[in-house]
């Protein structure tokens, strides 16, 4: 046995007094009385105990002495030599994912993986430090190393079940990172607290605690590497999710929607249920499914409504887990577009704008249209007549009959045939001009070939379908004749005009994809500064941030000129954002930069970004478990293990030397105080 604090024993120097005061003899006073009959009366009755009254003189001697050597014992703070030999620093690892709110095991998974973790901690020994690190997304140290068990057991209760994937990988190399960074010759160990949906081998992963007598280096040769304790929970139960829920809005419909889902039987029986989706709680479609056992069902679904709102994909069939019987989207408005007719009377071109229920149509003759410097609000649609400077905004020109800024017009084309057409082009999607009856054209010749683009030529090269894009302007030019072709009467004609409806408002399908759980996204700021952001055309691209799913949300040109245009007062309204979970958890939102950057989202639902000041909803995003690994809860039998304690104790009980020495001084004091009391000792 070692001592920490030998200066300690100093202390044993108060033993001196205490026995010199015990072999001090009083000089007893001398009192005259009156007669001595009685005291030796008295003395004579007690001679015979003269030798008990001198070993109570020693025993309460000997019970100070021994109590001044537990209280030095103590504080020189003793200890083995095995304490410092063994001495073991671990990193537990809980797993919070999705798949471990399972309730095959009662209450849950994680509840059963919280205590075990309780019981690793109580049952650490002296010295020993313990980290904690939690697995559910992100991994992340909840607490550093520590051997204060309090502290380490409300981390551990502190551990909150979250909907987010498994990253139980990643948290052993967080966890090896950190049992790295000490160069000490502590034994290093991590125990992962784990079912086994996402994870049936880690790397290095030993099926049984190794013999400590049997040196377990690494290939540098130069430290033990950690050893690493798998502890699984859960059983063999199966599983029915929604593991893929999109919507978007349809590149033809003006007023339809595509939905896109997919159903896994994560289970060894088949299984029959239905699937219902809800459009802001109104039923649009029920599913009746059968699965076999592993079978995954996956279709797409076309709907229509002018309507957005929040769409919700349940399951009838309630299971283990609950985080994948339900599924959320965001179906975006469609916005009404004002058009502009400017026209003297063309019955196709009128008709196939009105046949639109999101064109709010309105026909100016051409005497009455009168230019303005402002740009317009809309799309005008130009037919025949054209002005020699043409406005800024949105413009459709149809069979122009004049000259303008743009162009100078030349000789009619007879019988154009189209022969080169960008097929690429999104004005000519689901269009084909080849085959349509063109009887004129006009030759046209640009003032400038900047940003001018052709999307589709005649024989000779003449331009027939162009896009002029220059700032503040859009234009697209129509060079065909439509009184004389059949064009009009083509499903390529009200085709081709939603094409250029799309193409003027940038509407690519309006999808707001809908998140994994563990995802961050980050939107453009001009996008909050837009109105209802649920509505409103969303386009996106994709950003991989490290986590699935992940996208950053653009937005137009347009949107970007009125965000400049806001100044000062735009920026200081950013700092007032807050982030809406949907268990109602308000996080705040600092925007110190021209892109917002959201979550990481660790629960299903509808999340919303809304204005803290006046509690209006500014973005909504969905977010579902979306994880097949994470819906198959399953755990084999021959992975499965008992409840017994990863960590055993020692001999001491988890506790100090001087921790029972203090006890035993307290006990002696206590048999001291009582022996005394009742005289036994003097």
């Amino acid at each position: 046995m070692s001592l920490a604090s030998p200066l300690a024993l100093l202390w044993l120097a108060t033993l001196i007094p205490v026995v010199v005061f015990y072999f001090l003899k009083i000089r007893l006073r001398r009192v005259p009385v009156s007669t001595i009959l009685f005291w030796r009366q008295i003395y004579d009755e007690h001679q015979p105990r003269s030798i008990w009254q001198r070993m109570r003189h020693w025993l309460s001697l000997l019970a100070q002495v021994v109590l001044i050597l537990l209280l030095v014992g103590a504080l020189s703070d003793p200890f083995f030599g095995w304490e410092t030999r063994q001495l073991r620093r671990i990193v537990l690892i809980v797993d919070n994912s999705a798949s471990m709110n399972a309730t095959d095991v009662s209450p849950s998974r994680l509840s059963a993986a919280k205590d075990e973790a309780l019981r690793v901690i109580r049952e650490l020994r002296y010295r020993d430090e313990l980290a904690v690190v939690v697995a559910g997304g992100a991994p992340r140290v909840v607490c550093g190393f520590s051997s204060h068990g309090r502290t380490l057991a409300h981390a551990v209760d502190d551990v909150l079940p979250t909907d987010n994937p498994t990253r139980v990988a990643e948290a052993v190399d967080l966890a090896r990172r950190l049992l790295g960074e000490r160069q000490d010759e502590h034994q290093r160990e991590i125990v992962v607290l784990t079912d086994v949906g996402q994870v049936s081998k880690l790397p290095g992963e030993e099926p049984q605690l190794p013999d400590p007598s049997v040196s377990n280096e690494t290939r540098t040769g130069s430290k033990p590497a950690p050893r690493l304790t798998v502890r699984r929970f859960g059983t063999n139960t199966g599983n029915v999710g929604i593991t893929r829920f999109q919507v978007r809005r349809s590149l033809i419909d003006s007023l339809g929607y595509e939905i896109l889902a997919e159903v896994t039987n994560a289970s060894d029986e088949p299984v029959e249920c239905r699937l219902e989706i809800q459009l802001d709680e109104d039923v649009v479609d029920v599913v009746p499914l059968k699965l076999a056992p592993g079978q995954r069902w996956s279709q797409s679904l076309e709907k229509t409504s002018t309507e957005g709102g929040h769409l919700l994909a349940k399951l009838d069939r309630p299971d283990t887990l609950a985080a994948d019987n339900r599924a959320w989207a965001v179906l975006p408005n469609r916005e009404l577009m004002p058009v502009t007719l400017v026209s003297k009377g063309n019955l196709f071109i009128q008709k196939v704008f009105e046949s639109n229920p999101l064109v709010v149509l309105t026909r100016v003759e051409p005497a009455a249209w009168k230019l303005t410097s402002e740009p317009s609000a809309g799309i005008t649609v130009l037919y025949h007549h054209v002005t020699d400077q043409l406005p800024e905004g949105s413009l459709l020109v149809i069979d122009p009959r004049g000259d303008c800024d743009l162009w100078q017009l030349g000789e009619p084309v007879q019988n154009p045939i189209v022969n080169q057409q960008d097929k690429d082009s999104p004005l000519l999607s689901h269009v084909r001009l080849d085959n349509v009856l063109m009887p004129e054209a006009r030759q046209v010749k640009f003032a400038s070939d900047e940003g001018v683009k052709v999307i589709a030529r005649s024989l000779a090269g003449d331009p027939l379908l162009a896009t002029v894009e220059r700032p503040g302007q859009k234009v697209l030019l129509l060079t065909v004749n439509l009184e004389e072709g059949d064009l009009p009467l083509r499903t390529a004609f009200p085709i081709l005009m939603m094409n250029a409806l799309n193409w003027f408002t940038e509407n690519r399908g309006e999808l707001r994809e809908s998140l994994s759980t563990g995802a961050i996204t980050e939107i453009d700021a001009a996008v909050l500064n837009t109105g209802d952001r649920r509505g409103s055309p969303d386009p996106a691209a994709s950003a991989d941030r490290g986590s699935p799913a992940t996208n950053a949300i653009t937005t137009s040109e347009g949107d970007l000129r009125s965000e400049n245009g806001r100044g000062q007062e735009t920026r200081a309204h950013r700092s007032l954002l807050s982030l809406i979970a949907p268990d109602g958890r308000r996080l705040a939102l600092p925007m110190q930069t021209e892109r917002l950057s959201l979550g990481p989202f660790d629960q299903c639902g509808v999340w919303r970004v809304i204005d803290a000041e006046g509690d209006s909803t500014l973005f909504e995003l969905a977010c579902n478990l979306a994880d097949r690994n994470e819906s198959d809860v399953r755990v084999p039998k021959s992975v499965e293990v008992t409840t017994t304690s990863v960590i055993s104790a020692n001999g001491l009980g988890n506790r100090p030397a001087w921790f029972w020495l203090i006890a035993f001084a307290w006990l002696l004091m206590s048999i001291e105080w009582w022996a005394y009391q009742r005289r036994v000792i003097t």
